[in-house]
């Protein structure tokens, strides 16, 4: 049973010796234990100081390409090289090595396929009360979007077993985080969550400015990857209310017809009917858009297909 540890990193050669030292050699279970350090276009010594901590292996990106894309080249490369599991952190030192049989230990009993680290934000001293609320009420939204019952959906400390990383695909270029879990819940993998720790804060991060910028790209994230997923429900939801709304504006003008009363009211009967007209057009591009999303779902099928054959190959 091979487990490797991924450590995605962009300019970390203060934070990476104190990231690598906390991971544990052994564990129960696992025969061996390999790092893998993924280089997002680092222009400090990040590499050199990985090579002289003696790291198994480095997959180094030619230029910048952002946390979610080099989450998945990672996972692509330990998946080359043979994982049975994989795990997640992150080069900061944010998470506690130490946590890492408890987080694997799940897959390695066959009840999960996916683990997330719980970090228990309220314990976090460092998260104000602003941050704890947010993360709390971000992680509700994700898990009734995903049917999950994670209750940290932001965290980036997590294990995958062998197949539920051949599964994983990545299409935003923000996060990984909420993206994974609401693909994974979707495609009916098996998810839980154990109880990590935290270790104290090294430096801000890097991931957003600010809070408001971090909502903003959250919540697209969630819609564009519950839209690829669900279409034909988010496309009724909008179109359903333009149409109601129509329906609703075009009953009010029937009454003042009835009543002889259509004088200074022919707006609200254009109105009506783009309302009507639009809505009726948006739920007809729901209907394509799930045709689309059952076509993507045997891409990924196909794709998982022969991800089997290559790996097989490869072993």
């Amino acid at each position: 049973m091979k487990l490797i540890i991924q450590i995605p990193c962009l300019n970390e050669e203060k934070t990476l010796p104190e990231t690598l030292k906390d991971l544990p050699k052994k564990i129960e279970g696992v025969t061996s234990i390999e790092v893998l350090i993924v280089d997002d276009g680092s222009t400090d010594k990040t590499v050199e100081v990985a090579k002289s901590n003696n790291v198994d292996h480095i997959l180094s990106l030619s230029s910048n390409k952002g946390l979610a894309k080099a989450f998945k080249y990672g996972i692509d490369e330990c998946l080359r090289r043979g994982a049975d599991i994989i795990v997640n952190t992150d080069a900061d030192n944010q998470y506690n090595g130490a946590d890492i049989p408890n987080l694997i230990k799940p897959i390695l009993e066959k009840r999960a396929d996916i683990v997330i680290g719980d970090r228990q934000v309220e314990t976090i001293k460092h998260f104000s009360p602003t941050k704890i609320f947010l993360q709390k009420f971000g992680s509700w939204v994700v898990r009734r979007v995903s049917g999950t019952n994670v209750p940290d959906v932001t965290s980036g400390f997590r294990a995958y077993s062998r197949e539920a990383a051949m599964q994983i695909n990545v299409v935003s270029d923000f996060t990984y985080t909420l993206e994974t879990i609401i693909s994974a819940g979707r495609k009916n993998l098996a998810i839980t969550h154990a109880p990590v720790k935290t270790n104290p804060k090294l430096r801000e991060s890097r991931l957003f400015p600010n809070i408001r910028t971090y909502l903003m790209r959250s919540v697209v994230t969630i819609l564009k990857i519950y839209s690829m997923y669900k279409p034909l429900r988010v496309f009724t939801i909008v179109g359903g209310i333009s149409f109601a709304g129509g329906f609703l504006i075009g009953c009010r003008y029937l009454f003042y017809f009835l009543i002889g009363q259509t004088a200074g009211h022919i707006q609200s009967l254009i109105l009506s009917a783009i309302l009507l007209i639009v809505g009726f057009q948006v739920f007809m591009v729901g209907i394509a858009a799930e045709l689309i999303s059952i076509n993507r779902q045997l891409l990924e099928d196909i794709q998982l297909r022969i991800k089997k054959i290559e790996l097989k190959k490869d072993d």
